[in-house]
């Protein structure tokens, strides 16, 4: 029997509110990211301590994730469209839980960076699922509410990650963070295997092997909307993870940002994130996504050149620095979830591969606005500078690739 057919989902409805079950299970799946960068991001100044004093070299555990994250979803995406939903996530959250605990006893930092990477190819399966799970099941403008909605479930892991790393940092070190990931991973895989049902379309392109995922993706590349939409909310998250690269160094050793606070002071900021998302949730009962979005970039310019100004400056210190950098953050609300949903309206018989190389061409220019924030020295003014860059480029896509011929 054909792979496809059997594991196709058959006829399977569109839906106008999606269960509170999936959107816990959702939001667990995509909160992959956040939770495994945002955990450990206090552990940093520990770990290159206890491995020979590279804050470099710790620095790039996290560039390692990265880079995994943006090669895995490549992976799972034709997998996802070849076999179904849940058999690549049932194998992405076994290979996640076993890394985690692979990092918890890691010897080196050598090892760490690796197992770093392979953590990331596993719990990438969850982020490439979930938004291939809503693309079967909702038009374009319900699933910009959806994915509004799953901010705010996935918001938590920004909020609470940084705070409870901290703390698991201050009574049981760095390794008990990764042990706690696996835990998480764990769960995860369980629940999703007891309550996510399978909602792969039957009408899914089955065809297999390396040839037709490339093939496949060649023909996306040339999907001059969908890859508007994917670099337009691309660079404007990239910027997002330039602040998580460069803030622990920025707050906490330059600016003397206690460790504890650092977890408070980074959830305060994804508080604005959720905030941003329900209001989107709210607009979009009277724009259309693409309109919201393209409002939201402007603002975004404006944001990033502020906060640039700020750094350059120096006036203020800290606390000035905080209000256009928190207004950056927050803009992410209107901007991801829009863009995600514009870019996925029309793949419904590929979700799951156009729903990889988004996350592939995204956090493949996350890892590189991270980089350069470390390249260009790690201040406050490099990541001002990567974040503004990040803000012009978000908007610029957008009007060059998909101008006024999005969604009405």
């Amino acid at each position: 029997m054909d792979t496809a057919s059997a594991t196709a989902h058959p006829g399977a409805p569109v839906l106008t509110q999606p269960p509170l079950s999936w959107l816990l299970i959702l939001g667990a799946l995509m909160a992959f990211a956040p939770m495994s960068i945002d955990m450990y991001l206090p552990s940093l100044p520990t770990i290159a301590a206890e491995f020979g004093g590279n804050p470099a070299a710790a620095q790039f555990t996290l560039a390692s994730f990265f880079i995994g994250l943006a090669l895995g979803q490549a992976l799972h995406g034709p997998l996802a469209d070849r076999y179904g939903r849940k058999p690549p996530l049932y194998a992405g959250l076994a290979l996640y839980t076993v890394a985690s605990v692979g990092c918890a006893l890691a010897p080196d930092i050598a090892t760490l960076t690796v197992l770093r990477f392979v953590q990331a190819v596993g719990g990438c399966a969850g982020i490439v699922i979930a938004r291939a799970v809503v693309r079967d099941r909702f038009d374009a403008h319900t699933s910009a509410r959806v994915y509004s909605l799953l901010m705010l479930v996935m918001g938590l892991a920004p909020i609470l990650a940084p705070i409870a790393g901290g703390w698991i940092l201050i009574f049981a070190g760095w390794r008990a963070i990764f042990a706690t990931l696996a835990l998480f991973g764990l769960v995860c895989l369980l629940v999703s295997w007891r309550y996510l049902p399978e909602t792969r379309p039957a009408d899914t392109v089955s065809s297999s092997g390396i040839g037709a995922a490339l093939r496949g993706y060649g023909a996306l590349l040339r999907d001059r909307r969908l890859i508007g939409y994917t670099l337009s909310g691309g660079f404007a998250q990239a910027g997002l993870f330039a602040y998580i690269t460069g803030s622990p160094h920025v707050f906490i050793e330059l600016y003397g940002v206690p460790t504890w606070a650092y977890g408070w002071l980074f959830g305060l900021n994804a508080l604005g994130l959720i905030a941003s998302s329900q209001i989107n949730r709210r607009l979009l009962l009277h724009y259309s996504a693409d309109t919201i979005l393209r409002r939201a970039n402007r603002t975004t310019v404006v944001l990033g050149l502020g906060l640039l100004a700020v750094a350059v400056s120096g006036w203020g210190g800290l606390p000035v620095l905080l209000i256009p950098l928190f207004g950056y953050l927050a803009s992410l609300g209107f901007t991801a979830p829009n863009a995600m949903a514009e870019a996925l309206a029309d793949q419904g018989a590929r979700a799951g591969s156009a729903s990889a190389l988004i996350g592939t061409l995204q956090f493949g220019i996350a890892t590189v606005s991270s980089t350069l924030v470390g390249l260009l020295g790690g201040s406050a003014l490099s990541m001002a500078t990567v974040i503004a860059g990040c803000g012009l480029l978000a908007y610029g896509t957008h009007r060059a690739l998909v101008g006024d011929g999005g969604s009405a």
